[in-house]
């Protein structure tokens, strides 16, 4: 008997009203993310990815259509978002921000200091764990933020465009030390991006968004190997006949847009 998929989408569509007129920014999402996939979600600006997220997220609601994670252990969240920026909480120290989530679940206080250090550690943090986000830089920042969502341990990962804002150097350097993470953990991870090397490098599966009002309109299947290098990625030819595929995608989703 087939296991049920962790995340199911139903029919799922959202508009948001205001001022008498309406936008659709998702419409009939029908979709199923498996128990420890790592689902990337590519498509031009303003298609709703985030949106879908908020949506599995708990901070929106669905207008038509319905969606469910399945729960393993009740003990765990549901969730944890991951975002592209302001994910910190200014007041709080390094430690303080990792260990916030496990704090509010009122874990045993050796559990959360055993957890906290060990994620500070995987994302290369412990010896700044005193500092406040203040004295951190960008990439730094976004460690504290990818620590703290696996330390929570949620049932689902959710990132939205995590490493945009970083230089390419910080942005391998945190694609790698993501994947090294999941890799342990299996966690079931939907991942916003923009950038079509990012999706090939992280993903098992690649959802295509159309323009607005998003759709899914194609997925694709990434079967190079892991672990992967982002030269592996740029070198195959595979991976680069996937990456014009998907180029071609967003450019004509664009130029749709326009007309």
């Amino acid at each position: 008997m087939r296991e049920k998929p962790k995340i199911s989408l139903q029919n799922l569509t959202k508009v948001f009203y205001k001022k008498g007129s309406s936008v659709t920014a998702l419409e009939d999402i029908s979709l199923d993310i498996e128990d420890g996939e790592f689902v990337c979600l590519i498509g031009p600006s303003g298609c709703g990815k985030t949106t879908l997220l908020r949506i599995l997220a708990g901070l929106e609601s669905p207008s038509i259509g319905s969606y469910e994670i399945n729960q393993g252990e009740k003990k765990r969240p549901l969730q944890s978002m991951v975002f592209q920026e302001r994910g910190v909480i200014p007041w709080l120290t390094v430690e303080e921000n990792v260990a916030f989530g496990l704090k509010m679940r009122h874990l045993p206080k050796q559990q959360v200091k055993e957890r906290t250090a060990y994620y500070l550690a995987k994302v290369g943090l412990d010896k700044f764990a005193n500092l406040y986000p203040k004295e951190l830089s960008g990439g730094m920042k976004q460690r504290v933020s990818i620590a703290r969502a696996f330390a929570n341990d949620p049932e689902i990962l959710l990132m939205d465009e995590p490493f945009a804002a970083l230089d390419e150097q910080n942005k391998f350097i945190l694609q790698e030390e993501l994947l090294n993470i999941w890799s342990e953990t299996k966690k079931t991870v939907l991942f916003i991006t923009h950038s079509i090397d990012e999706a090939l490098l992280l993903s098992d599966r690649i959802l295509l968004m159309s323009a607005q009002p998003g759709k899914i309109v194609e997925e694709k299947s990434i079967d190079l190997p892991r672990p992967r290098s982002m030269e592996q990625v740029r070198s195959d030819p595979a991976m680069a006949d996937c990456f014009v595929e998907i180029w071609n995608h967003l450019y004509d989703q664009v130029q749709g847009s326009r007309i």
